[in-house]
């Protein structure tokens, strides 16, 4: 047998993951996910020492999605151990509707909730992500003081700026939030690698818990500096975009293909799972937010959160075998 085929699924292992995924549809759905006899992997917070799940949920597509489903996420992500919710004031109704299920399970406790700025500037706000207006005047202190009340809670455990353009003048209201224990952790945002350089200056000169940045296997910009700078300053990474943009999309350019066998030494049984792993297996990611608005997404997602993570041989071997187009 060739090297290629050597290193992919044959028809005959396809064949049998069809026949598993057919057994595994009559189980309950407590054992269709990451399995429990696996530990939960975590990491620290640099600031403070707290762990998080390493594996989160994004929810710009949260306010057009079906609410009774999003309520059935969050129930299945606390019941698998996962806890980090990013969404924003942007999101258009996302707030609410995470608010609103929250209240409903009970679980406001339980989630460790990330939410940003609606503003450009102070008092001025920023278009909305989804349908609805394309501007939204609250931005600001008002803005955070509205996402206290449409996420039913009264704290934040961490609250971005949202771009750089807003950094130099929210920050001293961010950092007051703080000192004020209305909000635990403070952080800024991007997903646009040209603006990595004003970002770092800010992981620089702020005293920063977080810092959100694009990161993937197809895009590791992030790598030429932000990430190093995170664990020089010790701040932690929330890692946005883990399957490629929408220009870029992974889950895209991999439709159709197999995974290499060696996968299975992770304990992997999806491309999702794959690359959310290789984007946790950084030293200075501390939490990945794919977005999915189904249940059986979360459940894959979780999965990555489970099992070994690739050392950094591994790292080299899946960018390898992503560079080959195998």
């Amino acid at each position: 047998m060739s090297e290629k085929n050597d290193s992919l699924m044959t028809r005959r292992d396809a064949m049998l993951a069809g026949v598993c995924a057919g057994v595994g549809s009559l189980l309950p759905a407590s054992l269709l996910a990451a399995d429990s006899t696996q530990a939960l992997i975590t990491k620290a917070i640099p600031s403070t020492g707290e762990k998080l799940p390493v594996i989160g949920v994004g929810t710009n597509q949260f306010g057009v999605a079906d609410a009774n489903t999003i309520r059935d996420i969050l129930k299945r992500m606390n019941e698998l151990g996962a806890s980090v919710i990013d969404t924003a004031a942007m999101y258009n109704g996302a707030e609410a509707v995470i608010g609103t299920a929250l209240k409903e399970l009970n679980l406001r406790s339980k989630m460790f909730i990330s939410t940003k700025f609606n503003a450009a500037n102070v008092g001025l706000g920023r278009p909305r992500v989804g349908p609805g207006p394309a501007s939204d005047p609250v931005g600001g202190l008002d803005s955070f003081e509205r996402s206290l009340q449409l996420l039913q809670t009264d704290k934040i455990d961490l609250m971005m700026v949202h771009g750089y353009p807003s950094i130099e003048l929210l920050m001293p209201t961010l950092m007051d939030l703080k000192k004020s224990g209305r909000v635990r952790y403070i952080g800024v945002t991007t997903v646009t690698p040209s603006e990595h350089p004003t970002i770092m200056e800010a992981m620089r000169k702020y005293p920063l818990d977080f810092v959100q940045s694009q990161y993937s296997l197809a895009d590791r910009s992030a790598e030429q500096g932000l990430l190093a700078l995170a664990q020089e300053r010790k701040i932690a990474v929330m890692a946005a975009q883990p399957f490629g943009g929408r220009q870029n999309s992974l889950l895209s350019k991999m439709s159709g293909r197999k995974l290499p066998l060696w996968a299975a030494d992770l304990g992997v049984t999806s491309w999702p799972q794959l690359f959310l792993k290789y984007v946790v297996s950084h030293p200075a990611i501390t939490v990945a937010i794919p977005g999915y608005t189904k249940v059986t997404h979360l459940e894959d997602n979780q999965t990555a959160g489970r099992g070994p993570l690739p050392d950094a041989a591994t790292r080299k071997k899946i960018e390898e075998y992503w560079a080959s187009g195998a």
